[in-house]
């Protein structure tokens, strides 16, 4: 046991960072002769580099053949690894740059569409405000991307319901409870009628709804199963939430939303709930991140004025009876 230590960290030793960034770009390129031109540098200089790592580990990294190059199992797993070194290195130099100036710092944040309207937008207001020279980088996507940016570590956190089930790569803050509500203009026809309606009465109607194939789909299709209906070949298939509130301001159209995106950041008058289906249990909207990787200064100041901004909405017990009001 002793020795085979002993044998690792003398590899450990022997490993450059430059040799490992090296790795990490022919990885992403796919060939040496790409990987020479991003990093400025001869393809002799990446050969050897990549030789070199490889004889410092005692393992073959890349299989090569005519059309690239791709990493073995143990060229994955140093890659893996080597993405994490790097990242961590990087959140040094953040960690640094706010001890040297505490107004500034770098947060980068993966959401859902309705999130980062709701929960993004007002609370890089609120910090934009107490510290001017904060940055900030936002990902909107759905649900799978935000994980897979999650992983690759070119987002901080993200916010969104988890998938079903969480993977024990990430760690989940849960903000708040959440259902989704059928919702219309406040002026249309359906919406002066101060009552709820079943799904089946709605069926008919024209709605925007979000690509079957994404997450949110897949939950728009749920809502209308769990009420005995078969979802309805949607009017207008959009997946921009901004996209939606224009046509919503038609005044023709019904769909599905988060009930948070019309609590948050304030309540929303100019629509009205037509349903809230209860056979469909609340499911959490939190904040993820990558487990065991550090947040900095900046990302820490971001979780904490998200979890200002929902607290009212963690507090409430009663969703359904808050969302029945808007």
């Amino acid at each position: 046991m002793i020795m085979k230590t002993s044998r690792i960290q003398q590899r450990g030793r022997r490993l450059k960072l430059r040799d490992l960034q090296i790795l990490l770009t022919v990885a992403e390129y796919g060939t040496m002769g790409k990987a020479a031109q991003i990093l400025a540098v001869s393809q002799p200089v990446v050969s050897k580099a990549i030789s070199d790592l490889e004889h410092a580990v005692g393992v073959r990294l890349l299989d090569r053949s005519q059309r690239g190059v791709e990493p073995t199992a143990h060229g994955r797993a140093l890659v893996k690894r080597g993405i994490a070194i790097f990242d961590e290195m990087q959140q040094g130099f953040k960690d640094l740059e706010v001890l040297s100036d505490p107004a500034a710092g770098e947060v980068s944040i993966g959401a859902t569409a309705s999130a980062a309207t709701a929960i993004v937008s007002p609370v890089i207001d609120r910090l934009a405000r107490q510290y001017p020279r904060m940055r900030f980088r936002v990902l909107v996507a759905d649900s799978a991307p935000l994980f897979g940016a999650l992983e690759l570590r070119t987002i901080d956190l993200a916010i969104s319901r988890p998938p079903r089930p969480l993977s024990d790569e990430y760690n989940m803050e849960i903000l708040f409870q959440d259902s989704l509500a059928v919702i219309t203009s406040a002026k249309n026809p359906l919406a002066q009628r101060r009552r709820r309606f079943g799904l089946a009465e709605l069926k008919n109607e024209s709605w925007l709804l979000s690509p079957a194939d994404s997450y949110f789909g897949s939950l728009q299709a749920e809502i209308f199963r769990a009420g005995g209906v078969e979802p309805p070949l949607p009017a207008v298939e959009v997946a921009s939430s901004h996209l939606r509130n224009e046509l919503l301001a038609t005044h023709r159209f019904l769909t599905i939303v988060p009930g948070f995106s019309i609590l948050l950041p304030h309540r929303r008058t100019d629509v009205r709930v037509l349903s809230l289906d209860p056979s469909v249990a609340p499911e959490p909207v939190g904040l993820i991140t990558l487990k065991g990787r550090s947040l900095g200064p900046a990302a820490q100041l971001f979780v904490d004025c998200t979890r200002e901004l929902t607290k009212p909405l963690a507090r409430t017990t009663k969703r359904a009876g808050r969302i029945s009001q808007a």
